[in-house]
């Protein structure tokens, strides 16, 4: 089994000139981003470097333990049957199309589905089968000698590459479409109608087939190919409706391998599409690093931004706008309209209100501003949790309940852990957990000590944005960096 902790002494065991391009390709992006295995902080702080990394492994294992079984079982036949020999053979002709072979054309591009099998959705189609589509495209058209001689030159540079190799299960099909279209360079005079016999036409368009980019893929080029540039708000929007409406149409559901990277895209689109002073879309360095290992590309040419300048004129400044949450009536009141990836911390001692506080405020973020994960690690999913819920009115089909913290945050907007000390964390824990979730919201529930104080490290109340104290029975006291002084009666109707 190869991991991050063995990768580099397992991979020595692998010839990568026999792997399929998109290996060698995750594999340079794990040498590049990790520093040779040197560093892992890129893997361990960014979400979708983590997550292309863990799907290459998780392929390459694929792979490694599918050959070690086709070997054996190609060991195996040959035992059995040594002088059986199996040659396929594949003809093209280059006579002009005549009226009377529509008919037969028609047959043979309405392929009988019978044999169909659902494709494969993968993250980018393989070199040779864009050059077999390519090739299949010709059948019918006509071409100049020019034309041709490009597709014979595009087609030795991915070979001269290595884009395309020998050990490619596509190798037959490959060297078939090379020679042919060099005979019939050689061959035509200044252009010529290209006509595929049926049965070439038929398996080159059936192994076309067999692949399909990710919707999630395509979206995610759509929305890179944005980045820096002017006057994109229009493209913008069209892109962020057709995303919603594939979401809408189950095109893209949850199990997608990049629902998270989708949900973040989302995100900056509709604060850019929403944002009057924001001109430009920009994707940050660690997110635009992650993009790009996902599609498998080098995108050297695309510049991310680091965040905010150091140094900005205070006019600037002073006219930025900051996307907020929208906080209203007592919400607003205790805690004023903080930014949506903000943290806040709650505190008091045993059976003051702080869980029935943080429930209520669930419920409403639930309700007004996304969807709402509260991990109930303090008491777990039991009658005590269900009747808080009920006293508050706050189930929603926004707000989804848990004992423990999931492995993936990616489709909640605000996340409550209560407790942080019955979920074992500690702040270096909790730093981490938002550094991987930058766009996302924490409010973090802590117990208290006998004298009000909270238990933790002291250092923490400095690392979030809200912190309230419930310091008497009912009663909730902002005294964090906005709105210091906001107060709340927690069992009061609101």
């Amino acid at each position: 089994m190869i991991a991050t902790n063995n990768y580099f002494k397992e991979i020595d065991k692998i010839d990568f000139s026999e792997l399929p391009e998109a290996f060698r390709k995750g594999h340079d992006f794990l040498e590049r981003v990790t520093d040779q295995g040197n560093n892992w902080t890129s893997y361990q702080s960014s979400d979708s470097i983590k997550k292309t990394i863990d799907i290459y492994l998780a392929k390459l294992n694929e792979f490694v333990n599918n050959k070690k079984t086709s070997s054996k079982q190609k060991k195996n036949e040959n035992q059995r049957q040594p002088d059986k020999k199996v040659k396929k053979e594949v003809t093209i002709k280059q006579d002009p199309i005549k009226p009377d072979d529509s008919s037969k054309r028609k047959s043979r591009k309405g392929i009988s589905k019978d044999n169909d099998q659902m494709p494969a959705m993968v993250e980018r189609i393989p070199e040779e089968l864009r050059f077999i589509k390519r090739f299949v495209n010709l059948d019918g058209k006509s071409k100049t000698k020019e034309e041709i001689l490009r597709f014979v030159n595009s087609l030795q540079k991915s070979i001269l590459e290595k884009r395309i190799r020998k050990t490619s299960s596509y190798s037959e099909q490959i060297k078939y479409i090379q020679d042919k279209l060099v005979e019939v360079y050689n061959t035509m005079k200044a252009k010529i109608t290209m006509k595929l016999k049926p049965e070439t036409y038929e398996e080159l368009k059936n192994l076309t087939g067999q692949e399909r980019v990710l919707q999630s893929i395509n979206f995610i080029k759509r929305y890179i190919g944005l980045n820096g540039k002017t006057g994109m708000k229009e493209k913008a929007k069209q892109l962020l409706l057709q995303i919603n409406r594939s979401m809408d149409k189950g095109t893209i559901t949850d199990n997608d391998p990049y629902i998270s990277e989708i949900h973040e895209l989302k995100k900056n689109l509709k604060a850019f599409t929403t944002g009057k002073a924001q001109k430009v879309l920009e994707i940050e360095k660690t997110t635009l690093n992650g993009l790009e290992g996902i599609l498998g590309c080098t995108c050297q040419n695309l510049n991310g931004i680091d965040g905010k300048p150091a140094i900005m004129n205070s006019m600037d400044f002073a006219n930025m706008e900051f996307a907020t949450i929208g906080l209203k009536g007592k919400w607003f009141d205790l805690i004023g309209d903080p930014s949506r990836n903000f943290t806040a911390m709650v505190f008091g001692k045993p059976k003051m209100g702080k869980s029935y506080l943080c429930i209520d405020f669930a419920g409403y973020l639930a309700r007004h501003h996304g969807k709402v994960l509260y991990v109930a690690k303090e008491e777990g999913l039991d009658y005590t949790l269900q009747q808080k819920l009920n006293d508050k009115d706050v189930a929603h089909p926004n707000l989804d309940v848990a004992s423990i913290l999931p492995d993936s945050l990616a489709l909640y907007d605000f996340i409550f852990l209560d407790s942080v000390n019955r979920l074992g964390l500690e702040p270096g824990d909790l730093n981490r957990l938002k550094q991987s979730n930058p766009a996302k919201s924490f409010v973090f529930i802590f117990q208290s000590t006998k004298d009000g104080k909270f238990r933790g490290a002291n250092t923490f109340q400095h690392d979030v944005d809200i912190v309230i104290e419930v310091p008497e029975k009912g009663k909730a006291v902002q005294i964090g960096r906005f709105n210091q002084g906001g107060e709340m009666e927690i069992f009061k109707a609101a």
